[in-house]
């Protein structure tokens, strides 16, 4: 049995947010926000949210900390709150609510797995942008010694909360960008289970993006360097563990 809420890291995107977090109260599921120091107008838009409906609920950054850091924000109210399993969507609409009942039912079945989304992009990506993921998603490949995770970055997933809490609690994690890919690693490290699942993502025309392309892509390549020391120093117990496996 799961207790499920869903959390979204917000940084100027009021209005664009109310699609989402009508779709999760739809799919009966508290929601936490995190406003991650958006301007006066946004702020207000996410206050009306948490005014509308019990099961909204707000964590404010009095300065803007990155998406990494608003996650985890999240992650500490949803444990205050009791909740067994995080559900993590993106404020701008590009994920596909109608995959929340597939996401909840992943989780329902393998409670103790990182659920995660793989994406259907149409014509709307920006080619740099779906071409720049496949460096990370290489990466992570090499990290983990494995293909598990088929897509590193998207930010439509579901996981237990308590791992989760525990990596934060032992690890400087990345608090922007580079949050995505390397907590995804380092769960896989601890012997989390990967279920994937596809599901379409649309980039909204003329929509404002916090993806910062130079500084991020510096973040994450910092933190994919650190993650691939971290995987040397492992590898020896990363491949007695699959062949451990294997042997079952």
């Amino acid at each position: 049995m799961i207790n499920p809420c869903a959390i979204i890291p917000i940084y100027n995107h009021g209005a664009e947010a109310g699609p989402v977090i009508q779709a999760l109260v739809d799919y009966d599921l508290s929601v936490i926000l995190i406003d991650d120091a958006s301007d006066s107008k946004n702020a207000q838009i996410i206050d009306e949210y948490v005014k509308s409906n019990e099961k909204i609920f707000l964590v404010r950054h009095s300065v803007n900390q990155g998406k990494g850091a608003a996650v985890m924000s999240g992650f500490f109210k949803a444990h205050e709150y009791n909740y067994s399993h995080v559900l993590q969507i993106d404020a701008d609409g590009q994920h596909d609510t109608d995959d929340i009942p597939t996401i909840l039912k992943l989780a329902r079945e393998n409670p103790d797995a990182i659920i995660t989304g793989a994406p259907l992009y149409d014509e709307t990506v920006p080619k740099g942008r779906f071409y720049a993921r496949y460096i990370s998603h290489f990466w992570v490949w090499v990290e983990t010694v494995s293909l598990d995770i088929r897509d590193s970055m998207c930010g439509f997933r579901l996981y237990p909360v308590r791992p989760v809490l525990d990596i934060i609690s032992k690890v400087n994690l990345g608090r922007r960008m580079d949050f995505d890919p390397e907590i995804l690693v380092r769960l896989h490290w601890a012997g989390a289970q990967i279920v994937t699942f596809m599901t379409k993502v649309k980039y909204i025309d003329g929509g404002l993006s916090n993806f910062r392309p130079v500084k991020d892509n510096l973040y994450v390549t910092v933190r994919h360097t650190r993650l691939v020391f971290g995987m040397l120093v492992r590898l020896p117990y990363i491949l007695f563990r699959r062949l451990a496996t294997r042997k079952h």
